[in-house]
């Protein structure tokens, strides 16, 4: 629970489980009386929190999968991309003293222009390694701070893409079950509750909206490029400390 508590889990995989089954939280929440702490409300208060845990995991499961389909039409992760040397973001001389740097790094010989565009495969399996040796020595978050939010922004924004159908499919559900009560009690004078399933359909209304028009692979993929290119600026202290 401690390590499904740390900063990045609670920012990229339980923000978004939480906004993923928003609406069906919130039919619990009106479902249950809490006018008292009994067995009902203990029992709803487990289970909403064992559904945060699961639907975390199933939330990084589905935005794994949209992150392949996405790098799959885009050409690759962006610190294969972006170390291109057909890729203007960085300057071509500081690509080559980053290329020249992590090179070394990896023992390996630095790709030249002819091989990048007569083995272009071979050259990006080269930056895919420079890209894994980068993660692997970046990972104190005190000192690489700026690449550890740009992290935790990509993996939100990734996984709230990769939940965004599952999320609606259980936003209908809920929709579906509310308007169901609302058939039932709409003969029952004065009944409070008719007014809480209208505030859960709102709720709905307003978690549909959300996902139809801000979650998407656009804003998944701009958040990946900018951590892509802290990635490769983390060179920079790296370089500096090697020297």
């Amino acid at each position: 629970m401690m390590g499904f508590l740390d900063a990045y889990s609670i920012r990229a995989r339980l923000f978004p489980a939480i906004l993923a089954i928003a609406p069906a939280i919130a039919l619990a929440t009106v479902a249950v009386t809490w006018n008292t702490f009994s067995l009902p409300q203990a029992i709803t208060t487990v289970s909403v929190a064992v559904i945060f845990v699961g639907f975390s995991d199933i939330a990084r499961r589905f935005g794994k999968k949209a992150e392949r389909e996405i790098f799959r039409t885009t050409g690759g992760r962006p610190t294969i991309t972006l170390l291109r040397r057909g890729d203007p973001q960085f300057a071509n001389e500081t690509k080559d003293r980053y290329r020249n740097f992590l090179a070394k790094q990896l023992g390996e010989p630095a790709p030249t222009a002819e091989m990048e565009l007569n083995n272009p495969r071979s050259v990006d399996g080269f930056y895919e390694r420079c890209g894994n040796w980068l993660r692997e020595r970046t990972r104190d978050t005190a000192k690489f701070k700026i690449l550890f939010e740009e992290n935790k922004t990509y993996g939100f924004r990734r996984n709230l893409y990769g939940a965004k159908w599952p999320a609606l499919a259980l936003n209908a559900l809920v929709v579906g079950v509310c308007l169901l009560i609302i058939s039932r009690k709409m003969n029952v004078p004065n009944d409070p509750s008719l007014l809480q399933v209208f505030t859960v359909l709102v709720i709905a209304a307003i978690h549909a909206g959300f996902f139809f028009f801000f979650v998407g692979k656009k804003t998944a993929l701009e958040a990946s490029d900018q951590y892509g290119r802290q990635l490769i600026l983390s060179c920079e202290t790296l370089m500096a400390e090697a020297k």
